[in-house]
């Protein structure tokens, strides 16, 4: 029988990627870490224990916890926030640096650098933001991010993947991040292919997630220079990012272009995941209420004035109101439980009227089980929020499947 790969999940909120790679039955999560710095009381945390114990989990601010107390892995995973990864110092004598205080992909960094035995694979995730980041640098923060992987000895691949376009049942799209150690049989078989063939057919998410021919439009470039000399110069005259939502990073050489997704099988609409049984009245929708969400929803144009008293010109496009459940959603945002009327929270049409969505839809939009973030002390509010930071678990499950496979070939 083969081994499970021992895995850390980092930046764990409520465990949508533990819950994803579990699935598959191929993964042993042996220690797993979520802080969150903005609240006393750590919600997501006791989440993640309720479903899945306390052993070997800890609640720590990662960049605080020694490496020597987080145990040897085969692979690294976790969704880490989207923050400015410009190189603030270097070390002397040394090819170490240090990123700004506080930016969480350093303390991924810090892991890597600092593990005897290093990781053989990571699978990262992040909204797609993070290609064309910050909007004075297109694209920086990606590139620091594949030089600093670069010089640890990890090709990387990556793809933008919407999860609705492979039959799931919320619009959701993020990037998807694997990275694969120079010591692996992954890495000698990508270096050994042209770059366009592993995205095409080849590689770990071209197998999971399949897309139609390249675009005409595929852009290589070179990561020139040490980390300070990117995070200082890359792109400085650029408008645009050259990250597409496809690449891959071997040896400081990026191949990237631009790929759409090839489904032809069944999908879950916002239909689907609606509850048969009873509501309770705290999500129907007031008819008092009803011209403020029709307001928030429709089309505007309009003179508003700020604070300082500047006055400008306001517009925006119209919403469907209610939300069509004969498609996936909308992707969920943090904002979308509580009842104040919203132009970004969805609302369906059902027999007893106009309402909000109740977390344990919200959860299967995710691919979660239902009530995974039920808990005493844990508000309906938070459990929206919980799942508008979550990611969908069977784009996860997926590409762990297939990672398996190719690891045991």
């Amino acid at each position: 029988m083969t081994k499970k790969l021992k895995t850390i999940e980092l930046f764990a909120g409520v465990g949508g990627f533990r819950l994803g790679l579990e699935r598959t039955k191929n993964f042993d999560i042996i220690w797993s870490n979520q802080w969150e710095p903005s609240t006393k009381i750590q919600h997501a945390s006791l989440v993640y224990e309720h479903n899945f114990g306390k052993e070997n989990h800890s609640n720590k601010d990662i960049s605080e916890v020694p490496v020597t107390e987080i145990p040897d892995h085969d692979i690294l995973v976790g969704g880490f926030p989207c923050q400015d990864y410009s190189v603030a110092t270097s070390l002397k004598n040394s090819k170490g640096l240090i990123g700004k205080k506080g930016v969480l992909w350093w303390s991924i960094h810090n892991i890597l650098k600092e593990k005897k035995n290093k990781p053989k694979y990571l699978f990262l995730e992040n909204v797609d933001r993070l290609l064309k980041s910050p909007s004075n640098q297109r694209g920086r923060d990606f590139a620091v991010m594949l030089k600093s992987l670069d010089e640890l000895g990890y090709a990387v691949e990556w793809r933008v993947i919407n999860a609705a376009d492979y039959g799931m049942p919320q619009r959701r799209r993020r990037v998807f991040i694997l990275a694969y150690h120079k010591s692996t049989a992954i890495y000698k078989s990508l270096k050994s292919l042209d770059p366009l063939a592993w995205l095409i057919k080849n590689g770990t998410i071209a197998q999971s997630f399949a897309i139609n021919g390249l675009s005409s439009q595929v852009t290589n470039l070179n990561l020139e220079g040490d980390l300070v000399a990117i995070s200082n110069n890359f792109n400085l005259e650029g408008k645009l990012s050259p990250f597409q939502n496809t690449g891959i990073c071997m040896d400081g050489t990026i191949t990237t272009t631009r790929t759409t997704a090839n489904y032809k099988g069944p999908k879950t609409t916002l239909g689907d995941i609606l509850h048969n049984g009873e509501i309770t009245d705290d999500f129907i929708i007031a008819p008092e209420d009803i011209t403020k969400w029709e307001y928030l929803k429709g089309a505007k144009k309009e003179l508003r004035q700020a604070k300082n008293g500047f006055q400008y010109q306001y517009g925006e496009g119209k919403m469907l109101f209610p939300d069509n459940l004969d498609n996936a959603s909308r992707t969920i945002i943090t904002g979308e439980g509580g009842r104040s009327p919203s132009r970004f929270k969805h609302v369906v049409q059902t027999r007893k009227g106009l309402r909000r969505l109740t977390p344990v839809e919200l959860e299967r939009l995710n691919m979660f089980p239902d009530n995974h973030t039920k808990l005493q002390g844990i508000s309906d509010a938070k459990r929206a929020f919980f799942m508008g930071n979550a990611l969908v678990v069977g784009v996860v499950e997926q590409i762990g499947e297939t990672l398996f496979t190719k690891i045991n070939m």
